[in-house]
């Protein structure tokens, strides 16, 4: 708390408290008010230095200092107005009347079509919209669309800068891995707005996370409207899955109001082949899974605007989960003349199931004149999971003739997670910049049991010492301020600081261990940007980080995954930290490089090792590695014909690894070159069609060697009954190559290749139908919710 004094001591001399006068009118044409239309605001020199536009009624509010400027006012269909005016005091410009335009707007057909991805100073800005392979899919399938991310083993990464957390609407979720991917399976790509890519996230947000953050902005219901949107889709991949989608907004005067169900059944096909190179002989397990796709999941949001000033909202979000799966394994033993020595046949089925409920109330009140912004969120989140086995592993010789159990049992799994967060955040501008700070508390429970029965004999025995019961508390208080400043037209510089205090503590009840850590960390953060000219700007910026590990990695307990093959979490393991750097130019908006590098410290992960005495495969995890991954990127979006745009990137990565831990193997690392190029043609003014290719090459980070992944994909959409329905086809990953593939490590002299292939190949056909209402008659009101758009993204 000294040192967030002394920043504030530091910082507040800068502020320039400059008086400040408000500038507001009214735009009307000779009937009625006119909404949306835009104010500028000009200085001497002819510069824009600030802008609005105008709320429901007509009315528009601007602050400005004392000076002589020149306002323009602009709307589709009405001549344009501008005036010079003087501001000495607070003034108002009274009902300002434009003029109808003579131009025949009939007669002219306008098309208007976000960039697919937009440069901002510290995220990038993807927008859905232009891609035709995100219909009827889902928000985990769209931000692998994404430029710079890839979705791969159940994590999702910024390109050279490591696993990254998602918000929603810039809440954080509470999930990770596995738990976090079915999650974003439950929601539609079809309601998202867009997708921002924050590599390098400022103070406001939670340090947590080395590969920076992916916030999924929700779309809002159009002012004063309502519209439904159903969409039924069905993928074939070995096996078929059915999904529904409903999504339904209301938006009229104060009350804004959407509902969205999601439901998804049908099976996949998942294959696992392991070889395991032991000092008596090759180990070579393969496993065909088939799984349950059963989820049922949906939102509701209301918002309510108190007054011209005020608004209140509230969020609710359900998600259940039931992958159940049916796995059979054979593992074939060699002797070291590479001859089959014994077979183990291992069968097993898994009732697993997971659901989470998600709450959030909030506030957002405009304190006064001077634009000073006060929000308030208290989040709640809940998480149950469960995981049941029952397995059976027999022995047989080489013929096939049987030998002997070699294991049977039942693995139970329970876990309860919650999480209370308590957040404040005001944004306070200044005439000299722009300043925000807050604070937030969270709070968060976990609970884990895990159970085995030894089932050889008829009557389940509970074996005690396979049996555990873990309790993890975490709990994180933090503050942060950031500041932002422009000089002129071409300099923009943000820097931003944040404290935050942690404390966990973990508790095994069957080892009687308990473990605590205790730790205050700073996070600063630093953008600056430069705008040489209309076509090029740079722009540079450094941020720490922190990595946390997830809760089940802490349980110290061992979990059976077959005969021959356990994981255990570690209940010691530390935070990493890590100094991200960037520097970035972009050529016209359309060409954009990034070069970047990303230090990291005490960095955990799994390690596959092995046991050659009892030919046993051991998954565990540990801080045994320090890492510098460095890189450069390069992206261009591209019109090659008014038929035809393309999104394409090329980044080029490197790492060098140093193991701080004697696990008794070598760091290896090698160059690896990533290529995207996603392409959209339009073939009619209904249609549209997509191709896209992806590449990465083998490479070497660290104690593995990853091999290829390569996809190409092919959609199509055509619109009809004037947009009303929408009928899509994909074709994904069509020669099957997307699937993780070489995955090898040498520890303890042993060799271990793994590969895995997760229906990845499939092709999906949907059919989405959108009705609603545009004209719903609304109470004239002076009222307008532009903070509140602010807050959203719209």
């Amino acid at each position: 708390m000294k040192k967030l004094n002394l920043l504030i001591f530091l910082v507040l001399p800068l502020f320039c408290l400059a008086q400040s006068f408000q500038l507001k009118g009214k735009i009307a044409s000779e009937t009625t008010p006119l909404e949306w239309a835009d104010i500028s605001i000009s200085n001497s020199e002819g510069k824009i230095i600030n802008g609005t536009t105008t709320k429901q009624n007509g009315t528009f509010e601007i602050n400005l200092k004392k000076g002589s400027y020149k306002i323009g006012i602009s709307l589709l269909g009405f001549d344009d107005y501008e005036k010079d005016i003087t501001i000495e005091k607070d003034t108002d410009l009274g009902i300002i009347v434009l003029k109808e335009s003579t131009t025949n707007l009939v007669e002219v057909v306008i098309q208007s079509k976000k960039k697919t991805v937009e440069q901002k100073t510290d995220r990038l800005v993807y927008n859905l919209e232009n891609n035709v392979t995100t219909v009827g899919g889902d928000a985990l399938s769209a931000i692998n669309t994404a430029p710079g991310v890839v979705v791969k083993n159940d994590m999702i990464t910024i390109l050279g800068k490591g696993t990254s957390r998602v918000m929603i609407d810039g809440r954080i979720i509470e999930l990770a891995g596995e738990e976090l991917n079915n999650f974003l399976k439950s929601i539609s790509a079809a309601d998202i707005k867009n997708i921002e890519i924050i590599s390098n996230p400022p103070a406001k947000y939670d340090a947590e996370g080395t590969g920076g953050l992916i916030n999924i902005i929700m779309k809002k219901g159009v002012r004063d409207s309502w519209k439904n949107a159903t969409t039924v889709s069905y993928d074939q991949n070995k096996f078929g899955i059915y999904t529904l989608r409903d999504n339904f907004f209301y938006n009229k005067n104060k009350f804004r109001f959407s509902a969205s169900v999601n439901a998804k059944t049908g099976y996949l096909n998942a294959t696992d082949d392991l070889k395991m190179y032991f000092p008596d002989g090759l180990s070579h397990m393969k496993s065909v899974t088939k799984v349950k796709t059963e989820n049922l999941s949906g939102k509701l949001a209301l918002d309510y605007d108190l007054s011209e000033r005020t608004s209140i909202g509230f969020q609710y979000l359900n998600d259940r989960n039931n992958p159940d799966f049916k796995s059979d394994i054979r593992i074939d033993n060699y002797t070291i003349q590479n001859k089959l020595d014994n077979v183990t046949l291992n069968n097993s089925f898994t009732d697993k199931g997971s659901k989470n409920q998600t709450y959030n109330a909030h506030l957002v009140t405009k304190l006064d004149s001077l634009n000073r912004k006060l929000s308030v969120d208290v989040d709640y989140f809940d998480y149950n999971s469960k995981f049941d086995r029952n397995f059976t592993a027999n022995n047989y010789t080489p013929e096939m003739v049987f030998v002997d159990v070699n294991q049977s049992g039942r693995n139970i799994s329970n876990q309860d997670i919650d999480n209370w967060s308590f957040k404040a955040d005001i944004e306070h501008p200044f005439q000299a910049l722009n300043l925000s700070y807050g604070a937030k508390m969270s709070f968060t429970n976990s609970i884990s049991d895990v159970l085995y029965y030894n089932t050889i004999t008829e009557t389940p025995e509970l074996d005690s010492a396979q049996s555990n019961r873990f309790k993890y508390t975490e709990n994180n208080q933090a503050v942060y301020i950031k500041g932002d400043k422009k000089f002129g037209s071409k300099w923009n510089f943000q820097m931003g600081l944040r404290l935050e205090n942690t404390q966990t503590n973990g508790f095994s009840e069957t080892m009687n261990q308990e473990t605590e850590n205790n730790y205050l960390k700073l996070f600063p953060t630093f953008y600056a940007s430069y705008k040489k000219n209309e076509n090029n700007t740079f722009s540079l910026n450094y941020g720490k980080r922190i990595n946390r590990p997830r809760f089940d990695l802490l349980n110290p307990f061992r979990i059976y995954i077959n005969s021959n093959s356990y994981s255990e979490g570690n209940p010691f393991l530390r935070p990493s930290f890590s100094d991200n750097f960037e520097f970035a130019h972009s050529y016209k908006e359309i060409l954009r490089t990034s070069v970047f590098v990303n230090v990291v410290t005490n960095s955990y992960g799994v390690l596959f090792t092995a046991n050659p005495e009892t030919n046993t495969q051991i998954v565990t995890r540990e801080n045994y590695f320090k890492n510098v991954n460095y890189g450069i990127g390069e992206s261009y979006s591209a019109s090659f014909a008014e038929w035809w745009s393309s999104e394409n990137s090329l980044y080029f990565l490197g790492a060098k690894t140093e193991f701080i831990k004697d696990i008794n193997a070598s760091p290896s690392n090698s160059l690896q070159i990533d290529f995207s190029t996603n392409n959209t043609f339009i073939v009619g003014k209904t249609t549209k069609l997509q191709i896209d290719f992806s590449y990465s090459s083998p490479f070497k980070s660290g104690l593995y060697e990853v091999g290829y992944t390569s996809s190409f994909d092919i959609g199509f959409k055509q619109d009809l009954f004037n947009k009303t329905m929408q009928v899509a086809f994909l074709a994904n990953d069509i020669f099957n190559t997307s699937y993780l593939k070489d995955f090898t490590s040498v520890v303890n002299g042993v060799k271990q290749v793994y590969d895995q292939k997760e229906s990845n190949r499939f092709v999906r056909l949907s059919v989405v139908y959108n009705f609603g209402n545009k004209k719903i008659n609304v109470k004239e009101r002076a009222f307008g919710n532009q903070e509140e758009k602010k807050r959203t993204g719209n």
